[in-house]
């Protein structure tokens, strides 16, 4: 498939996904599990049948080493769902999430040993001033909220500052998958499709600790108004409508980013992921009116900016800058 086709893919999937996942959220602040566990059913199921063959094609990688994948994966995901549900906003939760490069450093240094260049702890600092930044004016914003009183703000700061502490925990071990995922490719080779099929499959069982919340959410939304699906005349509850085009544009993202590794450098892909974040967090703000101040538009460049410097593509651009200025003149 032609790369352009695989950007399309992540932009289109991608900012999709997050309008569809703030229609779910706004109304049920709690339903972070029904969505992921749909998400996980939808890929694992797909999985099952395109790249296990039904259960006939042996893993390359040990099932054992996918086992503590799993857990990791698993534990990112619930407490990101969590993080939802103490007060964070959409906008703040994908701007924290961008800062993985600050957890990857860090992790990198310690456990891998890895040392970095000046520019790198530069780009790295300006991604954490800009996180630093859009936390304190949120944390501001959540407690000069004149809707509630002086004993209920207090109580949903500490909600909050509880959601900030489950965001930068998952924010680490998210950082330690990818060094165990990094270490598992160096000893077994890559293969990301068959990774992506059992980090959602075996963790389908971890969702029986959620049954009563998922079951709660899914009478909730069959209880939404009723919706007519364009085309098809199909009429459902609203909310059901809402999650189904929520996987399968979750879906579509990530196929995106699988085709992107698989025909871009690593440095295309991380570029393409960022901008992507990019949109869907203006999208985000835009489209649903999200409270966002001058200094989070500050913050947010200074997340994206350290991003971009710390993938370096200033030197990539130097030799295309290079050979455009050389090109010779039209008469």
């Amino acid at each position: 498939m032609h790369p352009a086709v695989a950007v399309g893919l992540v932009f289109g999937g991608c900012c999709s996904n997050v309008v569809f996942l703030e229609l779910l959220v706004r109304p049920f602040p709690g339903c972070g599990n029904i969505v992921t566990f749909s998400q996980f059913l939808f890929i694992a199921v797909e999985g099952f049948i395109f790249e296990a063959n039904f259960g006939r094609k042996r893993p390359a990688i040990p099932i054992r080493n996918y086992l503590i994948m799993v857990a990791m994966f698993f534990t990112v995901s619930v407490v990101n769902n969590c993080a939802l549900s103490l007060h964070i906003s959409m906008p703040l939760h994908m701007i924290f999430r961008s800062g993985s490069l600050i957890a990857n450093m860090a992790l990198g240094i310690i456990i891998l040993k890895k040392r970095y260049s000046v520019y790198k702890y530069t780009s790295i600092a300006l991604v954490s001033l800009g996180i630093f930044t859009c936390t304190v004016m949120s944390a501001k914003q959540v407690a000069s909220d004149s809707s509630l009183n002086e004993e209920d703000g207090l109580q949903v700061f500490f909600w909050w500052l509880l959601g900030i502490a489950a965001l930068t925990f998952a924010l680490l071990m998210s950082a330690r998958m990818g060094i165990f995922q990094e270490t598992l490719y160096k000893q077994f080779g890559k293969h990301s499709k068959e990774a992506l099929f059992y980090n959602h499959a075996l963790l389908l069982p971890g969702f029986l600790l959620f049954a009563p919340n998922i079951y709660d959410h899914a009478v909730l939304f069959s209880q939404s108004e009723l919706f007519q699906v364009p085309v098809i005349g199909l009429t459902l509850p609203i909310m059901w409508f809402y999650l189904l085009m929520n996987v399968i544009t979750q879906y579509v993202c990530v196929r995106g980013v699988f085709i992107l590794t698989t025909e871009c450098t690593s440095l295309t892909v991380t570029l393409v992921v960022t901008l992507r974040k990019f949109v869907s967090l203006i999208f985000s703000i835009l489209y649903f009116h999200n409270p966002f101040t001058a200094w989070h538009w500050l913050g947010t460049a200074f997340v994206f900016v350290g991003t971009v410097m710390y993938t370096e593509v200033w030197n990539s651009l130097g030799p295309f800058l290079a050979r455009w200025r050389k090109r010779p003149k039209e008469d």
